[in-house]
């Protein structure tokens, strides 16, 4: 009995060492978030920003430098697909990025806002993704590149049932593939 006693302690002894905490005050822990070198929190902008790039800038060809230094996307007037002279002032930026990185293929989304049936909104999506298209296309982008898909309403860019919402939700957006 002694002797299985002694057995039963020696374990408990043996797996108690084996197990160890970190001493909390030593500093020894990191918290998440924490940097292992100690220089500050994890904020992603670490020696490469969180776009990829050195200096924290849009990396060239990227959906940030597009949508930072040439706009990603365009307006609509109320139930219509006509380009805007505004929105032709950033498809025309458009047309010159694409055709400055030839790789590229992108996916143009035509949205709505709220008014409306869902089935109309999808349509007019539609109609507003091809207008977005068929003018980048009129400015040298090959077709073969350009990619339509509608939301309708089912993807509001701002929450909200008032005029001021509604502007922001008719919109055609750019994305890089």
């Amino acid at each position: 009995m002694l002797t299985r006693l002694l057995a039963i302690a020696l374990l408990t002894v043996s797996v108690a060492a084996c197990s160890s905490t970190k001493d909390e005050a030593s500093g020894d822990a990191l918290t998440v978030g924490e940097r292992m070198d100690g220089q500050g929190p994890l904020d992603g902008t670490g020696v490469y920003g969180s776009n990829g790039s050195i200096d924290g800038s849009a990396v060239p060809g990227s959906q940030q430098d597009l949508a930072t230094n040439v706009g990603d996307r365009v307006f609509f007037a109320y139930d219509s697909y006509d380009i805007a002279p505004e929105a032709r002032d950033t498809l025309n930026r458009q047309a010159e990025w694409l055709n400055r990185y030839p790789s590229l293929n992108i996916t143009i989304e035509g949205h709505s806002d709220e008014r409306g049936t869902r089935e109309y909104n999808l349509a007019l999506g539609d109609r507003r993704a091809t207008a977005v298209k068929n003018y980048l296309v009129s400015q040298g982008v090959p077709a073969s590149r350009l990619n339509t898909i509608s939301y309708g309403k089912e993807q509001p860019a701002v929450m909200g049932s008032d005029a001021a919402s509604w502007a922001q939700n008719r919109r055609g957006v750019t994305r890089v593939e």
